[in-house]
Formats: structure tokens, C-alpha cells, sequence
């Protein structure tokens, strides 16, 4: 009697609980559905139907590699990520829920011109332009690669012709003033590595870490953002949960007034809120 679709997804189910994946029932769903080639919500209508054999061989491969603890994100090629899908490969950093505070965030004022500094993926400034139709953006990265993710991606939000995507390293080849600038930088500290969860080990460590302290790239941030901004500009930073009198304390010291942080759904610390003052140089 060949397999059905319930056996598979009910193996698969229990091969992910047994490498630790807490979602292992929604993360089963999708791996099938993305085996056969259907919309997760299709799977449930489909299990007594026969397993088909290349879809059988195609979930097996997708299982082992989610079971080695490989992002989802990875082997499906997409990560959902404020009401938009994004194209996700090993060379960008996989975006995480938390991140959208951050574009929420931004979206809390007017702005005409953003600027992403390690845009990555593109997420946070391609969501920001989708949200605000007149806007125009500028996103920056050192990797040649997550440019190339980036524009993509742009390319799929239809907001291409509004987005500049340019390598540097944070400002160095970025000129003009913005209304907003945002980011979420490499902040955790080389010694917490060793700690994370085992999908981390998948993506580029460069986005993760300075390899220091992790304050390194709000320092280099704080330090150009300033002759970036207009007057009255705004500077949104991702954080870690225990970062926030850290980079509060960099952002004042560098000029920086209004200074806020913002807790994500879990209530931890996520962004430094923080402007350029109106009579400021």
C-alpha cells in the first residue's frame, strides 16, 4: 500500500520534534507543501492522497537538512516578513519577526528619503518604501551577495525604480541627507556565539557579530549618522534585549536627543529610537 500524504507529514512531524524544533506541526506543513508543490494550506485536504515518489524524495532531502537545524528560511527560499515574502540564501541574514518593530516603527512619522545601513535581505527598507509609495530609499551592504538578494527583492515588491542599493561600509560611500535612517547591525558580542540557537550557524557570522563587544557598529553609526541626517531626522537601531543603556548612552554622547527604547511583543528592549534636533549642527 503506497504512502499517503498524513504518513508523511506525521513522520516528518515527529523527525522535527525529535531534533528539538518546537513548531514542529507548522514547520512540517510547510516542508510537505513546499515537497509537493502546493500552498501550506492545501496540505491538511490532501492526506489521505498517495505521497508521489519525487515529492517523497524532495521532502526527505528538505528533512534531513531542517533536522541538522538549517534555517526553514534557507530551504524554502522565502521568509514571510511584514505582510511581504522575501527571497532568503546563506548570504543574508534570515529575518526575524522582532525586526518588524523596527519598520513599525519608522512608518510612526513622515519620511521622504530612508537610508538602510546592512540592509541584508533588503526587509526593513523595502517594507518602509511598499508602506510609503513617495518615498525613495538608499540600502547599503559590504556583501556583493546580499546586494544581489536585496535587489531581487526589490525587484518583487515592485519598488526598484524608488531604491538605491549600493556597497559600502556603514557610510563610507553614502552621500546626502536623509529624513530617516535605520538598521539593524551585528550586535551580538563575540563571546555569546557560542550560546545561540544551532540555525545561526547557518548564516553569515558578519551579520551576527563584530567579533568585540557588540557596540561596534552602533559607534560607527553614531559617529555619521548626524552629517547624514536633515534637521529633525530620525535614527532607528535594532538592538539586543540587554543593549539599551549601551547604545542610548553612544547615541547621546555623539549629539542625539529624544532618545526612546522600544520593546518588542515579548516586552524585551528592541530599538533606540533617537533625532536629530531641529537646531542642531
Amino acid at each position: 500500500m503506497s504512502r499517503t500524504v498524513g504518513d508523511g507529514l506525521s513522520e516528518l512531524r515527529g523527525k522535527l520534534a525529535a531534533a528539538g524544533i518546537e513548531s514542529s506541526a507548522r514547520e512540517a506543513r510547510r516542508i510537505m507543501a513546499a515537497a509537493l508543490g502546493v500552498a501550506p494550506d492545501r496540505v491538511s485536504l490532501m492526506q489521505t492522497d498517495p505521497l508521489p515518489h519525487a515529492a517523497e524524495d524532495r521532502l526527505s532531502g528538505m528533512a534531513a537538512r531542517r533536522c541538522a537545524r538549517e534555517p526553514l528560511a534557507h530551504i524554502l527560499g522565502l521568509r514571510a516578513f511584514y505582510r511581504h515574502e522575501f527571497r532568503v540564501t546563506r548570504h543574508v541574514l534570515d529575518p526575524r519577526p522582532e525586526t518588524e518593530v523596527l519598520v513599525e516603527a519608522g512608518l510612526g512619522a513622515p519620511f521622504e528619503r530612508v537610508l538602510d545601513l546592512g540592509t541584508g535581505t533588503g526587509c526593513i527598507l523595502l517594507s518602509l518604501l511598499a508602506a510609503r509609495p513617495g518615498a525613495e530609499g538608499t540600502g547599503t551592504d559590504i556583501s556583493e551577495e546580499a546586494l544581489a538578494v536585496a535587489r531581487e527583492n526589490a525587484q518583487g515588491l515592485g519598488v526598484a525604480d524608488r531604491c538605491n542599493l549600493l556597497k559600502s561600509d556603514w557610510f563610507s560611500a553614502v552621500e546626502g541627507q536623509f529624513d530617516l535612517i535605520v538598521s539593524n547591525p551585528p550586535y551580538i558580542a563575540a563571546w555569546e556565539m557560542d550560546t545561540l540557537e544551532p540555525e545561526l550557524r547557518y548564516e553569515p557570522r558578519g551579520a551576527l557579530t563584530d567579533e568585540g563587544d557588540g557596540l561596534t557598529a552602533y559607534r560607527a553609526i553614531a559617529a555619521g549618522a548626524m552629517a547624514h541626517l536633515g534637521p529633525g531626522g530620525r535614527l532607528l537601531l535594532e538592538i539586543g534585549w540587554r543593549q539599551g543603556p549601551d547604545v542610548s548612552e553612544i547615541l547621546r554622547a555623539a549629539g542625539f536627543d529624544s532618545l526612546r527604547i522600544l520593546s518588542d511583543l515579548d516586552g524585551r528592549d528592541r530599538v533606540v529610537s533617537a533625532a536629530r534636533t531641529l537646531s542642531g549642527p
